[in-house]
């Protein structure tokens, strides 16, 4: 798999609601989230649930976006179903430099 070097993403960091009903959402949006992700995964480096210290309590997820454009970050998030559904209850969106790693060709600076 090759993959285009660049240096600036966009990461959107978004924790759930804690109410008990938001599981239950998600649960019942997984397979619409999912097809969505796989949609626009052209434009994703990395995206997945984060969890809680057991490993298996969903609290909320991470998206690293190919583009350096926030509004354009906020378009795909918006076309998700889990943000339709206001799974979310904190989304912060910021622009991230890589400075290592395979995704910028080992060391960027």
């Amino acid at each position: 798999m090759t993959i285009k070097k660049r240096h600036l993403f966009t990461v959107v960091h978004a924790i759930d609601h804690l109410d008990e009903g938001v599981k239950k959402t998600r649960d019942e949006l997984l397979m619409a989230h999912s097809d969505y992700v796989v949609s626009i995964m052209d434009e994703i480096i990395v995206a997945g649930p984060m969890f809680a210290d057991d490993n298996k309590t969903i609290v909320g997820s991470i998206l690293i976006y190919k583009t350096d454009d926030k509004s354009e970050a906020e378009n795909l998030l918006k076309g998700d179903p889990y943000y339709s559904a206001d799974i979310w209850d904190k989304i912060s969106i910021n622009t991230f430099r890589g400075a290592v790693g395979d995704v910028v060709g080992g060391k960027a600076f």
